[in-house]
């Protein structure tokens, strides 16, 4: 790809009538932001009729964000990424520079995009937050492909500082001369989310074409771009929608003020309305002992998708997600005739990176 071309790749011709409604003006506000043109978009929509009928419950859906770019680099922080590294080629940087724990999905798809773009990666991997449930921890999984992508590892301790040591890295690049582009952890912050917009506007036209409306929009939520992005979109064009974020953090609250901020970021980033905060739905006690922890309700979510509907959840995002959307019909948050929609963040990779309970004698 050329990497300059991509970096101004906007769609100029989108204007905004006067009277244009809030749909109409996401619509022309996300058609203007530059992309570098990473992510295979639209994504699919697919109806999971198998589920649905195993919980008697509403007609479920699910969002295919998981292939915006193939089984092994796709994932949700694709979209948020094809804002933010459009950026970074107009800064002219030669590197980029994120951080996670040792099996980050985000950090997975840093790397995989650095290398499309002919980047160099330096990543700080974050050590303490998760215990190693195995040996494949470190060597498996998402840690294997960020190597096999060529990013530089920096160890560095655990702090619940998420920001401290990237920009700490990022510092000690500039010092050598390189000129490095920060992104964020879990690639979330205003300009991010509100690349992740496009996710509900794409829901709104795909469910429309299906003949419904979703009641919700249910996916995990950890470092919050993803649900700002969501709810942001879904208060522009589906005003009836309930965006739904199942916290798999272990830190409702801290995700909730995280989702609100960053909502507000990306509203004006659009030039779209701001969300109100009673919009702002964080789920908690679906997170297991703690984040990166499996539990037995993931491990159920993980073997219903993929026995009834084919699907491959990970252990740590979107196995937890489906568990809290699992709970929540359960409850009879929905009628049998609503519509909801969960989405697939991706992540499968960190699957291979845990002992199995779906191996033989697991």
């Amino acid at each position: 790809m050329d990497a300059g071309r991509a970096a101004g790749r906007r769609d100029d011709r989108l204007t905004v009538p006067a009277a244009a409604g809030p749909a109409q003006r996401l619509r022309a506000a996300l058609g203007a932001v530059p992309r570098v043109g990473l992510a295979a978009l639209p994504t699919p929509l697919q109806p999971m009729p198998r589920l649905t009928a195993h919980l008697d419950g509403p007609r479920l859906w699910v969002k295919r964000d998981d292939l915006t770019a193939g089984a092994l680099g796709g994932g949700n922080k694709l979209r948020k990424l094809d804002v933010l590294l459009a950026e970074a080629l107009r800064e002219g940087a030669d590197t980029l520079v994120s951080g996670g724990v040792v099996q980050s999905n985000s950090q997975r798809q840093v790397a995989s995009a650095a290398a499309r773009l002919g980047l160099d990666c330096h990543l700080a991997v974050f050590h303490g937050r998760v215990a190693a449930p195995g040996p494949a921890y470190d060597e498996g999984g998402n840690a294997l492909l960020v190597r096999l992508f060529g990013a530089t590892l920096h160890a560095v301790p655990w702090t619940g500082d998420r920001h401290g040591a990237i920009a700490g890295l990022a510092d000690a690049l500039r010092m050598r001369g390189r000129r490095p582009y920060v992104v964020p952890y879990g690639a979330s912050s205003g300009p991010g989310a509100a690349g992740y917009a496009s996710a509900a506007l794409e829901i709104a036209d795909q469910s429309a074409a299906a003949g419904f409306e979703p009641a919700a929009i249910v996916h995990c939520t950890g470092s919050a771009g993803t649900q700002a992005g969501l709810a942001v979109g879904a208060h522009a064009c589906l005003p009836r929608t309930r965006v739904v974020g199942i916290d798999i953090d272990a830190e409702p609250a801290r995700v909730a003020a995280d989702v609100r901020r960053l909502a507000d970021a990306a509203a004006t980033v659009l030039g779209v309305d701001r969300v109100p905060p009673e919009a702002i739905e964080v789920v908690a006690g679906h997170s297991g002992p703690g984040y990166g922890v499996a539990h037995a309700a993931t491990h159920e979510a993980m073997r219903v998708a993929g026995r009834l509907e084919g699907l491959v959840l990970d252990p740590v995002y979107a196995g937890k997600g489906l568990a809290g959307l699992i709970s929540l019909v359960r409850a009879g948050r929905w009628r049998r005739d609503d519509d909801v929609v969960f989405v697939h963040t991706g992540g499968e990779p960190a699957l291979f990176a845990y002992p199995s309970p779906f191996a033989p004698g697991g």
